[in-house]
């Protein structure tokens, strides 16, 4: 990234301050990575794009956005790993977590970490957005319907699978599970 890109950001007039706008946006989906960057970008934003935990990793390190959009499962690990980078060389950075697999426990882990907000894909940009700028992690609405035994069972499995620092074989240890069974358990999205 370029020195001017760099520096580059926008006054925010509401508050009579500059707000750097600098981007990173992270998941192994390249074409929902560029599409989401550019819709960032045409919203004010300054967005960069890594479509790997050592790409965003390295981004981090050469400059550390003030705000990232991040996939919770990329190809070679974790996203909240780069979640940890970030905080770690940024503390006033804010990050969304965006993922297909939306998981209570994984949630708790991400704000733990510094996230400001957890969003279930698919996800427009108004909504990364509106989290970004929110910079708080909202509740569940008086609405929201009550979990199903499926989702009961999942977020259990999740909550226990965060604890034991995303070890499978420790967690089906926990659990009294075939190592097998947990992993065809976690590759499968959330139920409703």
């Amino acid at each position: 990234m370029d020195k001017d890109a760099q520096q580059s950001s926008n006054h925010d007039s509401s508050r009579g301050e500059t707000l750097d706008k600098s981007l990173l946006v992270v998941d192994d989906d390249k074409v929902f990575c560029e599409r989401l960057a550019r819709a960032m970008s045409s919203r004010g934003f300054t967005a960069r794009t890594a479509i790997s935990v050592a790409e965003a990793l390295a981004a981090i390190e050469t400059a550390p956005p003030a705000f990232a959009v991040i996939d919770l499962r990329l190809g070679d690990g974790s996203g909240l790993d780069v979640m940890r980078a970030l905080k770690a060389k940024r503390a006033d950075a804010r990050g969304v977590i965006l993922t297909g697999y939306g998981a209570i426990a994984t949630a708790v882990v991400a704000v733990k970490l510094g996230a400001f907000d957890y969003l279930a894909k698919p996800a427009n940009a108004d909504d990364v957005v509106t989290a970004l700028m929110a910079g708080r992690l909202d509740g569940p609405t008086e609405h929201d319907p009550p979990m199903s035994a499926d989702r009961v069972r999942w977020e259990h499995i999740q909550r226990i699978y965060e604890s034991c620092e995303r070890n499978v074989s420790e967690t089906a240890r926990q659990l009294n599970m075939h190592r097998r069974t947990l992993q065809r358990i976690l590759a499968k999205r959330a139920p409703k």
